[in-house]
């Protein structure tokens, strides 16, 4: 009888942490590597966050909290929700979790049964398909080109749909692509979705505040207020308050969901951090005026990878409307040779080599669904990303 559990064969290790992981351990070695692999800010958490978390440290706030998050954050979710996307939610129709990913597992693991299929627009974050299958449910991918902006259009959504439909998740803007949504493009999926009464929507919204050139953010149920009760509101203050590691997600939904949700939470890991949760909700109610700033930035790096990226041979990088990553074709690149002898057969390949190579790590757009492509996180200094890009072009500009 083997000793590991069966569910492992559903799954694969996600590539956007190995990726980072070899980064890392190169760099020890002594290779100077520039990693472009991991999504989260270069930046700080700002100070008045900090300073929150230290004032609860001081005021004995360690203790254990209610499984779904203490009122006060609560409180703070429940008006940004209302502030920022017009959504009405009352304390029980929200949970806190750690991190964003442990909202979307529970509520996979809350509602999935075999044979359950869950609608997946690719490119896709790594996880979401292995999260299905793990839930016991089947992932049913629509690859989105990069000729549709790496959107889903509505008459594929609607082709995909079947009796077995349980869920469809929704990213806007994407990781992997940064594609955004328009509140008119929601409009369209919506008005698919609004038919099929058996869909249930899940919204990960973790990149709304992360946007371009007047882009205004839209989220599913604020578009289409008839699928408000069957949809699940996924945020979290990791990317646009710099908090990655503090570990809040959360959400708002229907009240029995929540209540499943919250079951699910606290016979895994109980609730999250007393200290994170205080700091989260100054993240919330707190100044707002750092987050465009850091978006300036952002922009400014966008601009100078996809300019860079698109002078490389045999790459082709879209503009993206949000989140802090690119999505470029390296389709020019295959079946070409590098200096080492290697022919480049596919995108693994390809980010293979030029990590080898050139010290650049970067992830496979095979990993997110849709290749042959591969990922870039802009979310670090300049002059990385600027050495970075030249690195790349050397590398295209030297395979035969």
């Amino acid at each position: 009888m083997p000793f590991l559990s069966a569910a492992l064969d559903r799954v694969k290790p996600s590539a956007t942490i190995a990726v980072t992981d070899k980064a890392r351990a190169l760099k020890a070695a002594g290779r100077n590597v520039i990693g472009l692999g991991a999504g989260e800010p270069d930046f700080d958490t700002p100070a008045n966050i900090k300073l929150a978390a230290i004032h609860a440290i001081e005021a004995g706030k360690t203790k254990y909290t209610d499984v779904g998050g203490i009122p006060e954050l609560k409180a703070a979710i429940i008006a940004k929700f209302q502030r920022e996307n017009g959504l009405i939610y009352t304390p029980n129709q929200v949970v806190v979790s750690t991190g964003g990913k442990q909202v979307l597992y529970n509520a996979l693991m809350a509602t999935i049964n075999p044979g359950d299929e869950v609608i997946i627009p690719a490119p896709y974050w790594v996880s979401y398909p292995e999260m299905v299958a793990l839930a016991g449910g089947e992932p049913v991918a629509i690859v989105c080109t990069a000729e549709f902006g790496f959107k889903l259009q509505p008459a594929a959504l609607e082709a995909a749909i079947t009796p077995k439909t349980k869920w469809i998740i929704l990213n806007s803007p994407s990781n992997p692509t940064g594609a955004a949504y328009s509140r008119a493009e929601l409009k369209a999926l919506t008005d698919v979705l609004v038919k099929h009464p058996q869909v249930w929507i899940m919204t990960d919204d973790m990149y709304e505040h992360v946007v371009y050139d007047d882009f205004v953010f839209a989220t599913p149920a604020q578009v289409e207020p008839k699928l408000f009760d069957r949809t699940l509101t996924v945020n979290g203050v990791s990317k646009a308050y710099c908090m990655t590691g503090w570990r809040i997600g959360y959400a708002g939904g229907p009240i029995e969901l929540i209540k499943a949700m919250t079951t699910i939470q606290s016979q895994s890991t109980h609730a999250p951090s007393s200290i994170a949760q205080w700091a989260s909700v100054e993240a919330l109610n707190g100044p707002q005026d750092f987050i465009p700033l850091n978006n300036e930035t952002f922009k400014e790096r966008r601009d100078l990878v996809v300019s860079m990226l698109n002078q490389a041979k045999g790459i082709s990088c879209p503009r993206p409307e949000g989140a802090f990553y690119v999505y470029p074709s390296c389709a020019g690149t295959i079946g070409k040779t590098s200096p080492t002898g290697k022919v480049i057969a596919n995108d693994e390949d390809f980010v293979t080599e030029l990590l080898e190579t050139e010290g650049v790590a970067v992830v496979q757009g095979s990993a997110f669904g849709l290749g042959p492509a591969f990922r870039i996180s802009y979310a670090t200094k300049t002059s990385d990303l600027e050495d970075a890009c030249k690195r790349i072009q050397r590398f295209c500009g030297d395979l035969r």
